[in-house]
C-alpha cells in the first residue's frame, strides 16, 4: 500500500491527499510530529520536507512530483489534460498555487494564531499533549506576533500576505464563474493544488485529517468569512464532497519525530 508521510495540518500534503483520494488509491498516513530528530525521513528522501510518498522502493518527496509520478503510474483519472494549451494553464495554476497561495497562506495564519489561541492548536497533531495544547494557546498573542517578526513573518510582512490572497480569491472567484474546474470539464492538477493551498485559509467542513474538534469550517478572519470569496470557498466543499474521502477509521501511524515542512 501507498505510503504518506505527512503533516496533517500541511496545506502540501493535503493538496496529495486530495489526489490521492481523486485517483481512487489506498494509502495510510505516517505522521510526522513536530520536534526534534529528522533522521527517518532524511533517510527515507535524502531531505527533510514533507509530504514524501513511498510505493514500494520507489520514494518520491514534494508534491509536484508526488503528483506527476502518480499521474505517470496510476494513469486512471489523470491529473493533466492534454490538449496543449489546457495542459499548460494546469501547470502554471499549480505553480501559482504552491508558490503564491501556500506561502502567503502560512504567513496569514501566523497573524490568525496572534488573534485566535483555539486556531493556534488546529495545526498540531491530534497525538499532542493536551498539556502542550492548552501552553500553545496561553501564549500571549504579542509574544508571537514578537517571534514571527524574528522569523520574517511581522506585521507588515502578514498584512501584505493578507491583500495578495484577496487578490487571488477574487480572481480564483471570477475564473470559476459558470465553470465546474479550473481547466477545462473535469478536475485536474491545478483544482487539487488551489483546494489544497486553501486549506491554511479555511478548514474544510469536515474531518477530512484529524483535527481538532469544533475547528472544521473555521479559517483566517477577513478572508475565510467574507461573502466576497463564499463562491470560491463552495466551489472547494463541492470538490471536496465529490472526491475527497472523510477518513474516520484510519489510524494514523507513528512517525519520525521531526519538525515537518512543506513543499
Amino acid at each position: 500500500m501507498l505510503e504518506l508521510y505527512q503533516f496533517s495540518a500541511s496545506a502540501y500534503s493535503e493538496k496529495v491527499r486530495l489526489i490521492l483520494d481523486y485517483k481512487q488509491l489506498p494509502y495510510r498516513t505516517v505522521e510526522v510530529t513536530p520536534g526534534v530528530g529528522q533522521l527517518e525521513v532524511f533517510h527515507l528522501s535524502g531531505q527533510r520536507q514533507v509530504p514524501v510518498l513511498k510505493d514500494g522502493s520507489e520514494v518520491v518527496p514534494d508534491s509536484t512530483a508526488i503528483a506527476r509520478y502518480l499521474d505517470d503510474k496510476y494513469p486512471d483519472r489523470p491529473l493533466l489534460p492534454s490538449e496543449p494549451q489546457q495542459r499548460g494553464l494546469c501547470l502554471a495554476l499549480e505553480d501559482w498555487a504552491d508558490e503564491s497561495l501556500g506561502a502567503a497562506g502560512r504567513k496569514v495564519m501566523v497573524g490568525a494564531f496572534n488573534q485566535h489561541p483555539r486556531f493556534r492548536t488546529a495545526v498540531l497533531p491530534a497525538t499532542t499533549p493536551d498539556l502542550l495544547k492548552t501552553l500553545v494557546e496561553a501564549v500571549p498573542g504579542d509574544v508571537l506576533s514578537f517571534l514571527g517578526t524574528g522569523v520574517g513573518y511581522g506585521p507588515e510582512v502578514i498584512k501584505a500576505a493578507t491583500r495578495s490572497l484577496k487578490q487571488a480569491l477574487e480572481a480564483l472567484c471570477l475564473m470559476l464563474q459558470d465553470r465546474p474546474y479550473l481547466v477545462g470539464e473535469h478536475p485536474t492538477l491545478a483544482d487539487f493544488a488551489v483546494a489544497g493551498m486553501s486549506f491554511y485559509l479555511k478548514f474544510p467542513a469536515y474531518r477530512y485529517v484529524d483535527l481538532p474538534e469544533g475547528i472544521c469550517d473555521k479559517g483566517v478572519p477577513g478572508l475565510a468569512d467574507d461573502a466576497n470569496y463564499q463562491p470560491f470557498f463552495d466551489w472547494r466543499d463541492r470538490l471536496y464532497a465529490d472526491y475527497r474521502q472523510v477518513r474516520t477509521h484510519e489510524p494514523a501511524a507513528t512517525g519520525p519525530t521531526t519538525i515537518p515542512l512543506d513543499d
